[in-house]
């Protein structure tokens, strides 16, 4: 018997969604969800869920969270379970997340472009104090995560930061995080054009804005007029560049697909100049195409890089003109190399306007609210009231008069603050590592403060830039493939055959002079204890071999594996 009409275009409908479906992108038809992350967007959009915390969750506590909203749609909102306290690196794929949570959270409060008042840092160092245990870290991307949040606090704690003109919306999640930008953009006496009214149009129409709130993955962007490229615009989902055109003047050369984590990729210029009040038409138009072709199936394959990858730069760029922007971009000149390697604005600096910005190096951007809020006070307390956060985890006070530089600087320094720091204090940034994450390996931020203590006392005379990432985890945050020195925690064998904390080592990575990833030797791994052992061996041979003006990075891509090890 013959099958119905409905049945058989069923089953041809059946046939050819099964046969098509593809990467999951919208532009194509293809909306059923293919994994669980997209079937939860899907049923609810992550913005919802601060109705649920404010009514429900604050008030029956931490047992009373729907699995949904903890490990998905919280994070719409800059909220992470953070790790249980002494599950070791060994677990960390093995345990369910139920046996990973503990009841507490990190939270992550988003700083677009860096730019803070002395009123929101000292509010910042209130609430560290008052309900994070006094945790308070600078993140590499212009933000303060606390840790230690209870739920309960939420209503608080978005009360008291909205209220100053802050915000933890979309901080986390697949959605647009925030947005980096110059953290001397407006003042520094050689930028080529202030990004700041863009940044601030990109946060009105596009955060917290439903259209795309439910993105394939998570969008990092970057703005910057500064001539040192400040804001590692090359790893990326898009970043606009200052640049000259030798006819239309300063705007911003367009950069799209960068990013890192175990599938690092450089970003690729389309060619265009963008004027700075197009920048935000442009930023909608490429965080369009993310959200309508991204890729959704896999989430391994669902950051932008690797559509950009699959398409190319003339294909991107011309369905970013046709469907998006109706209109034809400008070509445009590419940016000019920095002068110097050091790009976080650390040390004494003239203002155009003539007076001076002040740039400090915490520990591994590790602070705590006591020391934000004193940090307000001493801005305040010499003339200042905006300090801002960098991309390489320093701090900036801004408009500090000539006659008050010298004390700040000392009372900076006083506080364990350094304006003059080593070039292992400035070079060297760690991720969250296995005291909080529960993606962690390994310990990260204590290696790091006690590496550079280590270095700062066997190679006191080095004085060359280098930069030292630490990563807890294959996931980069810490920017491991652009470091000189990169260090991907794992577990590894000691002499002994003992399994314990450890890295594999990623050497000659950079960004800005000459942007690339860093190789690995063969076979080529340190345990946590042999660390500054290994580090003071290769910098001694870098010293040593160097040419003349030669870079770490240059001297690794030559370097003999021997030598490396």
């Amino acid at each position: 018997m013959a099958a119905s009409p409905d049945r058989a275009t069923a089953a041809t409908t059946r046939r050819k969604v099964g046969r098509h479906r593809g990467e999951g992108q919208w532009a194509k038809g293809h909306f059923t969800p293919l994994n669980a992350n997209e079937q939860t967007k899907k049923d609810d959009d992550g913005l919802n869920v601060r109705t649920r915390i404010e009514t429900i969750y604050a008030h029956r506590g931490f047992d009373s969270i729907d699995g949904a909203d903890l490990r998905g749609r919280m994070r719409w909102w800059g909220l992470y379970t953070q790790r249980k306290p002494g599950i070791d690196g060994g677990k960390t794929a093995i345990l369910e997340p139920e046996e990973l949570d503990d009841e507490y959270f990190m939270l992550r409060v988003r700083i677009d472009g860096g730019r803070l008042t002395t009123e929101q840092l000292r509010v910042i160092g209130e609430i560290s104090q008052e309900f994070a245990r006094g945790t308070a870290d600078i993140t590499d991307r212009q933000n303060i995560q606390y840790h230690w949040i209870r739920i309960e606090d939420m209503p608080e704690i978005w009360r008291r930061l909205e209220g100053i003109g802050l915000s933890t919306t979309e901080a986390c999640g697949d959605t647009p995080r925030v947005i980096l930008g110059s953290p001397v953009a407006g003042i520094a006496a050689d930028e080529i054009i202030d990004g700041t009214p863009a940044i601030e149009e990109i946060h009105r129409r596009f955060i917290g804005n439903k259209d795309f709130s439910n993105l394939p993955r998570k969008f990092k962007s970057a703005v910057s007029g500064s001539p040192l490229l400040d804001v590692a615009h090359e790893i990326n989902d898009i970043a606009f560049v200052g640049v000259n055109h030798p006819e239309h003047g300063p705007g911003f050369d367009l950069w799209v697909g960068g990013g890192l984590s175990t599938n690092p990729k450089i970003g690729v210029r389309l060619g265009a100049w963008v004027p700075l009040d197009e920048v935000p038409d442009v930023y909608g138009g490429v965080i369009g195409i993310f959200r309508d072709y991204g890729y959704r199936r896999l989430r391994t394959r669902a950051r932008l890089k690797f559509l950009v990858a699959d398409w190319g730069a003339e294909r991107f760029r011309q369905v970013l003109e046709d469907e998006y922007l109706q209109r034809k971009l400008v070509d445009g000149p590419a940016p000019d190399q920095p002068v110097e390697q050091w790009r976080d604005h650390v040390g004494v600096h003239r203002q155009k306007d003539g007076r001076f910005y002040v740039g400090f190096a915490p520990r591994v951007g590790r602070v705590d609210g006591t020391v934000l809020t004193k940090i307000a006070e001493l801005a305040e307390a010499h003339g200042s009231g905006r300090v801002r956060t960098t991309v390489e985890q320093k701090m900036i006070v801004l408009d500090v008069a000539e006659d008050r530089v010298a004390s700040l600087v000392e009372e900076l320094e006083a506080l364990d603050l350094r304006v003059k720091p080593s070039p292992f204090r400035r070079g060297t940034m760690a991720c969250t590592g296995i005291e909080f994450c529960k993606l962690a390996i390994v310990e990260t931020k204590a290696r790091g403060a006690s590496l550079i203590d280590e270095l700062e006392r066997r190679i006191p005379e080095f004085d060359q830039p280098i930069t030292i990432n630490v990563n807890g985890c294959p996931n980069a945050c810490a920017r491991i493939q652009v470091a000189d020195i990169g260090l991907k925690g794992q577990l590894v064998l000691d002499k002994d055959g003992n399994q314990v904390e450890g890295f594999q080592v990623h050497l000659g990575g950079a960004l800005g002079l000459e942007p690339g990833f860093g190789r690995k030797v063969r076979g080529l791994k340190v345990t946590s204890a042999e660390l500054p052992d290994y580090v003071e061996r290769v910098l001694k041979r870098f010293q040593e071999q160097r040419e003349d003006g030669e870079r770490f990075a240059q001297w690794a891509a030559r370097a003999s594996e021997a030598d490396l090890s």
